[in-house]
């Protein structure tokens, strides 16, 4: 039995970052937001135009490799290059509380409300 997007060839992802194993910055988690900051243009790369298409509202970097049907680190090369070009924007998810830092917990009252929401399923 065979899933989608994992009997693709090894070559075809080499090609598509130009022979790089890793980005050019380390900007991208899996959960970092990207928009498209303008449309596509003729001559780009398919999977470059199908990431501005696909970011015109703030998508995750894991959504954007499952979409592509990528693994994330080649999803992650290929955003570094949108980045350098000034062709797309990236921020970390909003936590909700003003002036937390990206990466923080939520608060405790929140991790509560979740937890009896899933008991009570």
């Amino acid at each position: 039995m065979t899933r989608p997007g994992r009997d693709d060839d090894p070559d075809r992802l080499y090609t598509l970052t130009g022979g790089r194993s890793k980005p050019d910055s380390d900007t991208f988690d899996l959960v970092t937001l990207v928009v498209s900051e303008c449309d596509p243009a003729p001559g780009m790369q398919s999977e470059h135009v199908a990431i501005l298409d696909l970011c015109r509202a703030p998508t995750a970097v894991v959504e954007i490799a499952a979409e592509l049907r990528i693994p994330v680190g080649i999803a992650t090369i290929l955003l570094s290059d949108l980045l350098h070009a000034g062709k797309i924007t990236v921020r970390p998810p909003r936590t909700g509380l003003p002036g937390a830092p990206w990466h923080a917990l939520p608060d405790t009252t929140t991790l509560e409300k979740v937890l009896v929401g899933l008991r009570k399923l």
